[in-house]
């Protein structure tokens, strides 16, 4: 394997210290950073007469902070830089540290703050002045709350981190802080409740994290990819929310919570199958119509998967279930059409994702237009045109809508990509392979693990206790333990007597 010499002369450089030539610093600086038009570097002296130069880069850091409460102080009140860290004399900025190499100088000009050289002293002192562009708490747009809070993700660790103690107000909430990517590093915070969570799944998290070698993780769904059980499988492992009371929650249950910054999600892990079914505002209804939301979105599950396979079964090799009534009609509305059912099927799945697809990518308005228009000129017109049948119409209607019930858009992206496969094989061996298909599908299920938890659990393995909380929805009063599934250290909901 050859060696670039100038990565490896620039990577022997940022070991070295700092000099205490202030001169020294800054050409090293402007070299390094040669081609970034966004460096500043303001050399002044203090009011003690101290010369010093002041470095950062202007799109990542506040400029009135700089000015008023670092530039001010230093040129027109403080005698000495040393009176930065008297506490009589306090400067107004967040933190100052103390930095002695080039690396640690680097980085922290990266994460936004503003570094200080001054001559004669053999070290920097980084201030935090970060100030960059940043979105404004929003509703959030995928998981939609009816009851629950209407706060989502931006894309700013740190307020993603707040949003999240607002809920959790517990002194024993751990945040751990790690860095994924060699060359462009990202923050990641792992969060769980330490006398909660089982400790193996930390560990567990905080291993597969470390041992991530690339250049960069850029976003979430990445880092899930990396660190996931199976990245082969096209479910879901690891649940992704935009929601910090859902985070919460699955907190307070006992899971592990992943942010990363530059990322508007947050991950939970360990999940189960049942998980992905449950939706936030389910403990803010009454538990009888979450009871009932939760059983039409396991209906929705079967729907999505096996109602064209069904379909296509029937018509192509079991027509005689059929009543004649109903016989009758089907043959009339698939008189004119060419093609077999499994190819009528697939084309206008096929149409169905790419009107779908073309309603996400367009603009709010124009996409919602799109869709509903798309959908009923393409079904209209390629009925007329003898293409399918009403009956497969509607089928395909059906099926998009229960797809869309499913309250994770993991799990019903997944479900759109199995439905084709099973359709395939319904389309070749009928009901025996429909039955097939979906005995292999729920095989494959409860073969995947979640941080080692059993997917399928509590239904494969059973835990009766956590039956509660999955097809129903019991009273908050009758949930008194978390879910064993996640073998949680306080098993009690109610938390247990501290000594």
């Amino acid at each position: 394997m050859e060696t670039n010499p100038s990565n490896t002369q620039d990577n022997n450089q940022n070991s070295n210290p700092v000099s205490s030539d202030i001169m020294v610093n800054i050409e090293y600086i402007s070299n390094r950073f040669s081609h970034s038009p966004d460096l500043i570097i303001r050399s002044f002296q203090t009011k003690g007469e101290e010369n010093v130069a002041l470095v950062f880069f202007s799109c990542l850091n506040d400029k009135a902070s700089i000015n008023e409460d670092l530039l001010r102080p230093l040129m027109f009140h403080l005698d000495s830089i040393s009176e930065i860290f008297q506490p009589e004399i306090p400067l107004p900025i967040g933190s100052v540290q103390k930095l002695n190499s080039w690396v640690d100088i680097e980085k922290a000009m990266f994460r936004g703050e503003s570094i200080l050289f001054i001559d004669n002293v053999s070290h920097a002192l980084a201030f935090c002045t970060q100030g960059w562009p940043q979105r404004a708490i929003a509703e959030p747009q995928i998981e939609s709350s009816l009851k629950g809070g209407h706060q989502g993700f931006v894309e700013t660790l740190e307020i993603n981190l707040a949003l999240i103690r607002r809920y959790v107000t517990d002194d024993n909430l751990v945040v751990k802080e790690h860095s994924v990517g060699k060359r462009a590093p990202t923050k990641v915070y792992i969060l769980y409740i330490e006398d909660v969570v089982n400790p193996d799944y930390v560990q567990e998290v905080t291993n597969r994290i470390q041992n991530i070698k690339k250049d960069a993780v850029l976003d979430l769904g990445e880092l899930e990819e990396m660190i996931e059980d199976d990245p082969l499988t096209v479910f879901p492992q690891f649940l992704i929310s935009e929601r910090p009371d859902n985070i919460a929650s699955n907190l307070l249950q006992g899971r592990v919570a992943i942010l990363m910054d530059h990322s508007p999600n947050a991950i939970v892990a360990p999940m189960t199958l049942a998980a992905f079914f449950q939706s936030q505002d389910d403990y803010s209804s009454r538990w009888i119509v979450a009871t009932f939301l939760r059983l039409l979105r396991v209906t929705a599950f079967f729907l999505a998967i096996i109602l064209p396979s069904l379909y296509i079964a029937v018509i192509s090799f079991h027509y005689e279930v059929i009543p004649l009534d109903l016989m009758l009609s089907v043959g009339e509305s698939r008189s004119r059409v060419p093609f077999p059912p499994i190819l009528e099927a697939i084309l206008m799945e096929i149409a169905i994702e790419m009107l779908r697809e073309a309603g996400l990518r367009l603009p709010n308005p124009i996409g919602q237009t799109v869709g509903v228009v798309g959908g009923i000129v393409v079904g209209e017109a390629a009925v007329q045109a003898g293409i399918v049948s009403n009956i497969m119409v509607i089928v395909v209607s059906v099926t998009a809508i229960a797809g869309f019930i499913i309250p994770n858009y993991d799990m019903s992206s997944a479900i759109r990509l199995v439905r084709f496969p099973v359709m395939i094989i319904s389309a070749l061996f009928g009901i025996v392979g429909l039955s097939v298909g979906l005995m292999v599908l729920f095989a494959h299920l409860i073969s995947l693990k979640s941080l080692g938890v059993p997917f399928g659990s509590p239904i494969a393995p059973i835990h009766l206790i956590d039956w509660k909380d999955v097809f129903v929805r019991v009273p908050l009063n009758w949930m008194k333990k978390r879910p064993f599934s996640v073998n949680p250290q306080q098993s009690r909901r109610l938390g247990e007597e501290k000594e």
